[in-house]
């Protein structure tokens, strides 16, 4: 009797578990507005997502083109990106809350050294 009770309820969590990985998709371009103490830089995300993973692309005007990786989790999302500032090697780490399956709302930490807000919209 315990084993099908058991197997229905590993079911019934891999099932949770998939459709909560799934719950948005952050594939496409996304135009962001990164507003800084030193003005706003409007860099361009194109991102793929795979289950919970994103990797793509960054591209701004101060930094070029980037490579990212991040992870979706419930109604958030993260990714990082190397860069360097003042000729010193730094990770920008991207915090952002999914407004709704086209925006994003969140912060940018500059390896350490300082921050800057961040909005985000899906191009269509």
């Amino acid at each position: 009797m315990r084993r099908p009770t058991l197997l229905l309820a590993l079911i019934a969590l891999v099932g949770t578990t998939a459709a909560a990985t799934a719950a948005h998709d952050l594939t496409g371009r996304w135009n962001l507005a990164v507003v800084t103490e030193n003005g706003t830089g409007y860099p361009v995300l194109q991102l793929t997502q795979t289950g919970d993973s994103i990797k793509g692309t960054y591209t701004s005007n101060a930094m070029g083109n980037r490579t990212i990786q991040g992870i979706v989790y419930g109604d958030s999302m993260r990714f990082v990106l190397s860069s360097s500032m003042g000729g010193e090697g730094i990770v920008l780490t991207y915090l952002a809350r999914i407004v709704t399956p086209d925006s994003l709302d969140g912060a940018v930490d500059f390896g350490g050294m300082g921050g800057a807000r961040f909005h985000g919209a899906r191009q269509k």
